[in-house]
């Protein structure tokens, strides 16, 4: 760790000072000249900080792709990793890159949140938090929904955390990140091939491996490749609470999303098929967004039918929905999540298992009923 943080003093001299900053989350370096950073959820540009050329900026890149045990050159200009502090790094060479090398640093978040630190900056209501503690006590299983910096992994981070110690994780990432804090938990991470790409191991591998392990839930960090197929295997054979992210706009299209990637393997499975499985093995998706004003809200938890209609098409509806009210003069968004009238399909498992939430949290608001039915589609 010591030798990494001379380098950075070394190499990301000009940045230093930035990485060091609590209120940035991320370092954005978009050739020598260029510099973005992302306080609160807004990006905005770092005056006056840059590098003295390109040769400058490509050497820091290679500095850091020797400590994450990847190549970055002509051969293989991009490069993804984990640093020694658990930040993320993501990296460019031209001419891919037109304005030069491009870096983007997230930063690796101190600490462990909880459900408390989500609902006291807004991202999520008290009932909806405990309504997600009362799944993963069900073992439902549950996929986190979301663009790219929303907050799923750090979402995924709490809600897994809720996991009985009783249990047995396993957890697959392809650049550790989680910080999973539960008694009983272990960790897996792809490996890079070497130069002629042997020796590489991948998310599915790991995904195969770990069902031989005695799993009693696997969590899949992000969920972007042929691994989609297994996991929802997974769900589907007693594995029941796992969970994995993945990159989509609204619930529906995350279920679409697992289809397509799900499908992207050697199978022959029927599409048909897939979407059965998926709608089996997936009870909830939870979607998450960061907001025009840069805050990070959790805007829907919508339960999945386990069966599709007569279009093949998923059934989903939300429990919990997200509704914008209107922004302050500073531009800060006003609303609150609410539940819609649905009752879970497993209430009768809610109340078998004697836990305290009952029927009536689920009741719509009597503003929300009042509302004509187009609006309502259009929150």
């Amino acid at each position: 760790m010591g030798v990494f943080e001379d380098s950075v003093g070394t190499f990301l001299a000009p940045v230093k000072d930035l990485l060091a900053d609590e209120t940035v989350s991320e370092v954005m370096i978009n050739g020598p000249n260029e510099v973005f950073v992302e306080r609160k959820g807004l990006i905005e540009r770092a005056v006056g900080v840059k590098f003295h050329d390109e040769q400058a900026l490509q050497s820091a890149v290679r500095n850091i792709a020797q400590f994450v045990g990847k190549r970055f050159d002509e051969e293989h200009p991009i490069l993804d990793g984990r640093l020694p502090d658990g930040s993320r790094v993501a990296a460019v060479l031209p001419p891919c890159s037109r304005k030069g090398t491009t870096l983007s640093i997230r930063k690796f978040s101190k600490g462990n949140p909880t459900f408390v630190d989500l609902i006291n900056r807004g991202s999520i209501s008290k009932d909806a938090a405990r309504f997600l503690d009362v799944c993963v006590y069900l073992g439902k299983n549950m996929i986190i929904s979301g663009g790219t910096g929303s907050g799923k992994t750090t979402l995924l981070n709490i809600v897994a955390s809720r996991i009985p110690g009783t249990q047995r994780l396993l957890v697959i990432e392809d650049a550790s990140e989680l910080k999973i804090n539960t008694d009983h938990v272990v960790f897996f991470e792809t490996k890079a091939g070497d130069a002629e790409g042997k020796g590489r191991i991948e998310i599915r591998d790991l995904v195969k491996s770990a069902l031989r392990l005695r799993p009693d839930r696997i969590i899949v960090g992000e969920v972007r490749g042929p691994e989609a197929l297994d996991l929802i295997t997974a769900m589907n054979t007693g594995h029941g609470g796992s969970m994995g992210t993945t990159h989509a706009n609204t619930p529906y299209d995350g279920l679409v999303r697992l289809e397509t990637l799900a499908m992207m393997g050697d199978t022959n499975i029927p599409v048909a098929a897939i979407r059965r499985q998926i709608a089996s093995a997936i009870h909830l998706v939870v979607q998450i967004k960061r907001m025009a004003d840069g805050s990070r809200k959790v805007t829907n938890i919508a339960e999945v039918t386990p069966e599709v209609d007569e279009q093949g098409k998923y059934q989903v509806h939300d429990l919990y929905r997200f509704i914008q009210r209107g922004r302050t003069a500073e531009g800060k968004i006003v609303g609150e999540m609410i539940t819609l009238g649905n009752i879970p399909s497993f209430m009768s498992e809610i109340e078998i298992n004697r836990l305290p939430f009952g029927r009536e949290k689920f009741a719509a608001p009597e503003w929300y009923l009042r509302m004509p039915d187009a609006q309502k589609t259009a929150a």
